[in-house]
């Protein structure tokens, strides 16, 4: 897949997951994103060889909300 594609795809996935985020905790978007960009699940998803990128922005959030929750990612499959 070119290059541009994925990058649009984890875009379209990251901006899905900090909605969620605001959404579920009421932090700002500034928040949202730091909490996002500093955590294991945003790391995955911007390794193209997990093809995390490829999942739903729900996917992903439940991931994220499992690693706040556990302290590590869950699902080891990624």
């Amino acid at each position: 897949m070119a290059d541009s594609k994925v990058k649009f795809m984890m875009n379209y996935v990251i901006t899905e997951v900090i909605t969620y985020i605001m959404e579920d905790t009421a932090l700002s978007v500034q928040e949202a994103m730091n909490t996002f960009y500093n955590s294991e699940v945003f790391d995955r998803l911007c390794d193209c060889e997990t093809g995390l990128y490829r999942e739903s922005g729900g996917y992903v959030y439940e991931l994220y909300k499992d690693e706040k929750k556990y302290g590590r990612l869950v699902k080891m499959e990624i």
